[in-house]
């Protein structure tokens, strides 16, 4: 049982966040347990799927079923952030008491019992899973699919120095199920901008993960931050480059108009341009940095569903 005591925030958690300003005393755990407090997570799952549902209109055409696909996915990937991040909790919650930035959050400071967030946890799958059964065959297979590499994520970092990569396995996997959404088929277009969106993570993640190097270093826990040290920023222009040219790539797959091309190609320039934006800000000595620098990746992948919509909408 939860008490009603105010409860401090988590401190990697936006300072004055809707959570800790608005949110009834008793429900605050939860909601931090599900990084509720920090949304980007949630938008950096939702984007690829709006990825996918402009990229599916410019193939196909609009449908009115892409309006509830829109929908659906944004609800989903509240209920699946907060599912994932449930279960990265229960999974890390002794690593997490090693580390500064994460000992603070609900399990490893005793907020929430293991048992209370198993619960939640169950709570949280089951709403994905009603939303998702609204979404057609294919995605739905797709959907059952993905909880493979949301299961195994977790564990990457403890045997190879990528687990960024299973990040960006299960974090854009929503291109192919929205896409898959409307009209119940995959396409080359969408395993490109999957491809597109997991090099981007790679590019996201890798910044975020420079806040920990030293605390991850302590406890054994591998990640690229670590791997590429000092040659991090060649990297990360790699990568930056991988996913403009295979977002443009995934375009052109889409065969679109030269109207719906020029909007299109628009957005992958205004992402192209964000991500060089963030090459000049880089500092990876600098926690306070690389948080800013990931939060910003939401701009990075609005733009780009932004202008795939209006394209597949004229």
């Amino acid at each position: 049982m939860q008490s009603d005591a105010p409860t401090p925030s988590v401190s990697d958690a936006p300072s004055g966040n809707w959570v800790d300003r608005l949110a009834p005393p008793a429900w605050r755990p939860w909601l931090r347990l599900s990084r509720a407090d920090r949304p980007i997570g949630t938008w950096l799952l939702l984007l690829p799927c709006w990825w996918g549902t402009g990229l599916a209109m410019i193939a196909d055409r609009p449908r009115w079923v892409d309006l509830w696909v829109a929908l659906a996915c944004a609800l989903g990937a509240v209920a699946m952030r907060g599912a994932g991040c449930t279960w990265n909790d229960l999974t890390d919650r002794d690593y997490d008491a090693m580390v500064a930035r994460t000992r603070s959050r609900p399990l490893p400071s005793g907020q929430v019992t293991v048992r209370g967030a198993w619960l939640w946890l169950a709570a949280q799958t089951a709403l994905g899973a009603v939303l998702l059964l609204t979404l057609g065959g294919t995605a739905i297979v797709l959907g059952i699919a993905s909880l493979a590499l949301v299961a195994i994520y977790p564990f990457a970092k403890r045997f190879t120095w990528w687990p960024q990569v299973f990040l960006g396995l299960a974090f854009n996997w929503g291109v192919l199920l929205a896409f898959a959404a409307h009209g119940g088929t995959l396409h080359p277009a969408a395993v490109l901008a999957y491809a597109a969106g997991i090099a981007w993570t790679l590019f996201y993640d890798t910044i975020y993960a420079h806040q920990d190097t030293e605390d991850d270093a302590l406890i054994g826990v591998k990640s690229t931050a670590r791997l590429f040290g000092t040659d991090t920023p060649r990297w990360l222009l790699g990568f930056a480059a991988a996913a403009v040219v295979l977002l443009a790539t995934a375009v052109a797959a889409a065969r679109p108009s030269p109207v719906e091309a020029l909007i299109a190609m628009a957005g992958v320039a205004g992402f192209a341009a964000h991500l060089w934006w963030q090459l000049g800000q880089l500092d990876t000595g600098s926690p306070a940095t690389c948080l800013r620098l990931f939060r910003s990746n939401r701009d990075a992948g609005l733009i780009v569903a932004l202008f795939l919509a209006v394209a597949g909408l004229v």
